[in-house]
């Protein structure tokens, strides 16, 4: 008799927040929407009062070091992150970490949350992406996916300000555990005050904590006593006005300003750290019209890879090349086809760059060749459906050496010494063992572009990784052929392997407009995954 009881009292109380609550709420929206249109002049110029009741962020004097000492204080979004809502990093903590079914149960939410407040709207939302799931997943999506979206949406005036301080502190009704991780890697806060939620065990229940929902100027207030911060910056609400009004000085970030001014975009190459890494599959924002679509487009996404992997195992060369470009995928050649020298015995030794795991098969339907592709990590499956043949590496470095040898004595060979791939305008360090083995090199530089799904993962499954890349609606390919490495540059030529593996490096990314780092495939997971990046034999991966 218990578990009815308490399903009863649940029942009750959902009944009266979604319903009597949720519902008054609405009639007054209505009600004051109705008032707005009639009194629409008045209104906005009362707006436009309380918006300036504090100066902009750009009205911020942040030259001569004169902040160097000050300690600022403000929330994450609507003040460094341009967004209106924090809907969108929902979305992808529920698709990265907790799956599809329960990304497209928080999109169905969509269909009441607009007649919620603040507050129960928030509620809502933490419950469906946090329901159940495990505290390391979110730790992991929060580390490895959402940095790059953040980093996409910083508001750059309110960036300039906070660079300039020296201790800052971050107050912000958003979970803790979605924002601490990028706030301290990549924006140097030294504490973040959010909204705390309740575990059982290494799962999240949902629920908040005894604390409840933070309220920021409580919060704030708790924090430093009776001592005020330097610097507040908040956005035009009139919750964010209470906030910052407890700061010495304040300053606000208006929406207008965040949605519409180019000024407030952050170029990359402003960003505080650079993005060289990050995982997950969406490629995209998940806004939920943007949601909307992908799910709308998924059905027709999953044949239409099938049909794509199908038109690459069974058809020739050219006719694949044909009924890819209908379907679709974009094929892009650069470069001349290299001839192979009759007086060596050994085949042609291409060196990729490394964007997904179909650069070898891209590479030989650009030639209408067959070639043989190594690599150091691949699933069963990826073996099954690949169209060119596959050789798995052990990483002992004289049983590889061994084993391209020989492969290089059947015929062409490609390698892609990075050892993993990487999704940014990076180059990782490249292996110099491909540089001890033949003299007839062609460096070879591929890139890749997606606009809805990844096709690399670093702690999801592999063997999806083409079936990804290929659901995407117009993927593309560029293939760019260098030519062979001029004799003096290779090995036989005096050179170390050293020198020939950073020399190739250079040329390609000088060909793409990437960098050159020295980070390694271990160092790409551990960041992301917390482990080296070892497929299983045992395991499909």
């Amino acid at each position: 008799m218990v578990f009815p009881v308490v399903f009863l009292k649940l029942a009750d109380w959902v009944l009266y927040q979604l319903l009597a609550n949720s519902c008054y709420r609405a009639a007054r929206k209505v009600r004051n929407y109705g008032f707005f249109l009639r009194n629409q002049t008045p209104r906005s110029s009362s707006q436009q009062q309380a918006a300036s009741l504090f100066p902009s962020a750009s009205h911020c004097d942040v030259g001569n070091n004169i902040r160097s000492s000050q300690t600022l204080v403000c929330d994450i979004l609507g003040v460094l992150l341009r967004a209106k809502t924090f809907f969108p990093y929902f979305m992808l903590l529920a698709f990265e970490a907790g799956g599809i079914l329960r990304a497209f149960l928080l999109l169905l939410s969509c269909s009441f949350l607009w007649v919620l407040d603040y507050e129960l709207k928030l509620r809502v939302m933490i419950f469906i992406s946090f329901c159940g799931l495990r505290k390391k997943d979110i730790e992991s999506v929060g580390r490895a996916v959402l940095p790059k979206f953040y980093l996409e949406n910083l508001n750059l005036q309110a960036y300039e300000v906070w660079s300039k301080t020296s201790s800052r502190v971050v107050f912000t009704s958003i979970p803790r555990v979605m924002v601490e991780g990028f706030l301290k890697e990549y924006m140097a806060v030294d504490d973040v005050v959010g909204t705390e939620l309740h575990t059982v065990g290494n799962r999240f229940t949902g629920l908040l904590s005894s604390s409840g929902l933070l309220v920021k100027h409580k919060a704030l207030k708790a924090y430093f006593g009776d001592k005020k911060p330097d610097v507040g910056l908040g956005s035009s609400s009139l919750h964010d006005h209470h906030f910052i009004s407890l700061c010495k000085e304040a300053y606000v970030v208006h929406k207008e300003d965040g949605r519409n001014n180019q000024s407030c975009l952050m170029p990359r190459d402003k960003y505080p750290k650079p993005l060289i890494f990050h995982d997950g599959r969406l490629a995209f924002l998940p806004t939920p019209f943007a949601t909307l679509c992908m799910f709308l487009w998924l059905p027709f996404g999953i044949v239409l890879a099938i049909f794509r992997i199908l038109v690459g195992i069974c058809l020739p060369y050219r006719l694949a090349i044909f009924w890819g470009s209908l379907s679709g995928v974009q094929l892009t050649f650069q470069g001349c086809f290299p001839s192979s020298n009759s007086e060596q015995k050994k085949g042609v030794l291409y060196v990729c760059t490394h964007r997904t795991l179909l650069d070898p098969v891209f590479l030989s339907t650009a030639l209408c060749k067959p070639l043989t592709a190594v690599t150091y990590s691949l699933s069963k499956m990826s073996e099954i459906i690949a169209p060119i043949k596959t050789v798995r590496l052990t990483r002992d470095r004289k049983q590889d050496g061994e084993t391209m040898k020989k492969l290089l004595s059947e015929g062409d060979l490609v390698v892609c010494p990075e050892g993993t791939t990487c999704r940014e305008p990076y180059l990782l360090r490249f292996s110099s063992l491909f540089a001890e083995l033949a003299d007839e090199i062609v460096p070879v530089a591929m890139s890749a572009h997606v606009s809805m799904f990844y096709g690399t993962t670093a702690s999801g499954l592999k063997w999806l990784d083409p079936i990804f890349f290929l659901m995407n609606p117009r993927p593309s390919y560029h293939v760019q052929i260098l030519g062979k490495v001029p004799p003096e540059f290779t090995c036989a030529g005096g050179r170390s392997s050293f020198e020939v593996a950073n020399y190739i490096q250079r040329k390609l990314a000088d060909a793409l407009g990437f960098e050159c780092t020295t980070f390694t495939r271990r160092d790409k997971y551990l960041m992301l995954a917390g482990n080296e990046g070892i497929v299983r034999e045992n395991k499909i991966n």
